[in-house]
């Protein structure tokens, strides 16, 4: 969809009420849902993060989201797709300052030219005690996108029509530094599996799309 179309019909979201959990839980994996109706997940004073869901134009002006892959290290959500975001720092005003700088850094997009779209539901992370809250933000993209090396692998460009596609969907055994043989309901997107958190809050983000495109 050409991003200046999109960027209209986006602006109808503003107003809609969020699906929130029921949204995530459609791409939680089964043993999350299990521990939530047996009342074992409770927030232990959860740190607080923010990611950005940043669209924006392609080389043929049609509309990308933006993806991260973030760099192998020592830590639960170590090698794993994600959106550009990050923990709360002393300096952030907020948490969509938070994000802002996030992105900025991350990614190399200049912070005053993201339009932020609204923010959307929290999403609590057990293994890493984290509470996230993702924004749903529009960017022209003037300059290429310039990676943090320290921070992230690659930088992944989905396009809209795939993020959208249902036949994107599908469920994988995989082995965590928590779980393992566990199956999850996961995005296929540039060849990379997208699940966990991130799936989820890109399932309210698309409940939403589908509301308005």
């Amino acid at each position: 969809m050409n991003f200046d179309e999109f960027s209209n019909r986006i602006s109808k979201i503003e107003n809609l009420e969020l699906p929130g959990t029921a949204s995530h839980y459609k791409m939680a994996p089964l043993f999350r849902l299990k521990e939530l109706e047996a009342g074992k997940i409770i927030k232990k004073n959860p740190k607080r993060a923010a990611v950005m869901a940043l669209f924006y134009p392609n080389s043929t002006y049609q509309t990308n989201l933006l993806l991260i892959l973030r760099n192998t290290y020592k830590g639960i959500h170590s090698n794993q797709i994600a959106l550009p975001g990050g923990k709360v720092e002393k300096k952030d005003l907020n948490l969509l300052e938070t994000a802002l700088r996030e992105a900025q850094e991350e990614v190399g997009v200049v912070r005053e030219q993201i339009k932020v779209i609204r923010s959307l539901s929290e999403i609590y992370i057990p293994p890493s005690n984290f509470e996230v809250t993702p924004y749903l933000g529009l960017y022209k993209k003037e300059v290429p996108f310039l990676m943090q090396a320290s921070e992230v692998a690659a930088i992944v460009e989905v396009p809209l029509q795939d993020f959208m596609d249902d036949k994107k969907i599908f469920h994988q055994i995989l082995n965590t530094s928590y779980a393992q043989n566990v199956e999850v309901p996961a995005f296929k997107l540039n060849g990379y599996t997208v699940w966990g958190a991130t799936a989820m809050m890109l399932s309210e983000i698309k409940e939403l799309f589908r509301q308005v495109l």
